[in-house]
């Protein structure tokens, strides 16, 4: 699973003209879900993010998580992470997961960095065309993969 993580004061995702969710002060995630991915990839990833600490003290220094600051947290699938970009011009997206696959992950993620979280995070539409809006706190945008752990 790999994850982008924006730190945002707001970020929304429209659908056909209509704001179908909306955080301000937290992380914006755009997710995407690979073929060999499941249960322990997507824990992993929603307890990696739910503490990573990316967010000011009193000092100014990155050292509160999303947990520490009550912040909001949007996650919108992003099976483009996926891309392979070896061969030529036109990206291959052959290593990303089926909607089949992907769809229950992704709704099961947002499931559990909710619980982590205690409140509800933002959810884009999967499989919809969206237009994704945020501005960027910082800024601060970090890339992790669930099979680079080690």
């Amino acid at each position: 699973m790999r994850a982008v993580i924006q730190r945002v004061s707001k970020a929304s995702v429209t659908v056909e003209g209509t704001v179908t969710s909306a955080i301000d002060s937290g992380l914006l995630i755009l997710l995407g879900i690979g073929k060999a991915d499941g249960d322990e990839d997507l824990e992993w990833l929603a307890g990696k993010i739910a503490n990573m600490r990316i967010f000011e003290d009193e000092e100014g220094r990155m050292n509160r998580s999303l947990l520490d600051t009550r912040g909001e947290a949007l996650v919108v699938s992003q099976f483009t992470l996926y891309a392979s970009t070896k061969k030529g011009n036109r990206p291959s997206f052959i290593s990303a997961a089926s909607p089949e696959h992907s769809e229950p992950l992704y709704r099961q993620f947002c499931d559990s960095l909710s619980r982590r979280l205690s409140r509800e995070v933002g959810r884009g539409c999967f499989g919809a065309m969206m237009n994704v809006s945020l501005v960027n706190d910082g800024p601060v945008t970090i890339a992790i993969d669930s099979r680079a752990r080690e």
